[in-house]
């Protein structure tokens, strides 16, 4: 009875109409006049998850999550409005269903750290390096596979030895790996774990390196943030926000030794700490398509972009990475 009531045609209608509310809103969101400016660009794939300008050669890197990584040039003549294309650049057979994740570009070496993980099962984590001239892959680090507790590589850092930090949001702790690739050791502390297990559920994400020679690391659910110095046998201190709300903060990008840009949810905060990261406050906020969810953020000729994940269009996939311009 209950199955025959629910292929009714009343049921089905009433089903087009709830559904239709939420795509309706979407088609709204898709179509009102972006308040900012924003490069658009066509791609293979619905999720990228982390995208940094690439100033030497003049073109954003994404990370695909089906694997893999992308460019997307950008021309000294573009026209404001135009569609950029998406290039793929690389794709590896042996980490097949395996997620490429946040990023950095290491200068000085000129390479390309990857955050690598098995985003369903969260059986496997690992660090790929790649030159970024030849794209040939430097090493592939295993952080975590099936016999070890479930892991998700988020993010990753690189300080001024070449050292790279990678933070695990389900365990909330950080590895920390050579500049040659070999696995050293892992960051812990009671403070990464907060009291309501809730706010436990996404730990640790994205994370910088300061010149002064700390991390600055996030916790997603909680909204903690964090000065670990590595100068000091990796001392783990709670920044204190003394102002605003950095809950569901993601990616983060170090704009100055005394601001970085949280992205997330809402799409962005300016957070400014003038005392060495002891404190800090949120000292502007910008939102942007909420429907895409921004992830990450970067620099790209003194304007913050902030990436975000979701494409939208068929059969064409669009992404979005959008100016933020941040007010009080």
């Amino acid at each position: 009875m209950a199955l025959c009531w629910c292929c009714s045609p009343r049921c089905l209608l009433l089903f087009f109409l709830l559904s239709a509310v939420p795509v309706a809103y979407l088609i709204s969101l898709e179509l009102a006049a972006p308040t900012t400016h924003v490069y658009h660009y066509h791609s293979a794939g619905w999720f990228r998850e982390c995208a940094k300008w690439d100033d030497l050669n003049r073109r954003f890197l994404v990370s695909f999550m089906d694997g893999g990584i992308g460019q997307i040039p950008v021309p000294d003549d573009h026209t404001p409005g135009a569609v950029l294309e998406e290039v793929p650049l690389v794709k590896h057979v042996d980490l097949a269903k395996n997620a490429s994740l946040g990023f950095v570009i290491d200068r000085p070496r000129n390479r390309l750290l990857v955050a690598t993980a098995d985003v369903m099962g969260n059986r496997y984590s690992a660090l790929a390096a790649y030159d970024l001239s030849t794209w040939d892959r430097l090493f592939l680090t295993q952080l975590s596979g099936p016999s070890d507790p479930k892991a998700f590589a988020d993010d990753v850092a690189v300080d001024a030895e070449g050292n790279a930090y990678v933070t695990d949001c389900t365990g909330s702790f950080i590895w920390k790996v050579g500049v040659d690739g070999k696995f050293l050791s892992t960051i812990k502390s009671p403070l990464f774990t907060p009291k309501e297990w809730y706010k436990a559920i996404v730990g640790l994400n994205g994370i910088v390196y300061h010149p002064d020679g700390y991390l600055i690391v996030i916790h997603t659910f909680s909204g903690n943030l964090f000065k670990i110095d590595i100068s000091k046998g990796d001392e783990v201190k709670q920044i204190k926000v003394i102002e605003g709300s950095l809950k569901f903060g993601d990616g983060l990008e170090l704009l100055s030794p005394t601001q970085i840009v949280v992205a997330g949810n809402p799409s962005g905060r300016l957070v400014e700490s003038t005392d060495g990261w002891e404190t800090a406050s949120v000292v502007g906020k910008f939102s942007g398509p909420k429907h895409r969810l921004a992830t990450a953020a970067t620099v790209k000729d003194g304007k913050v972009y902030l990436n975000h994940m979701v494409a939208m269009g068929y059969p064409k996939k669009k992404h979005a990475i959008v100016e933020a311009v941040f007010s009080a």
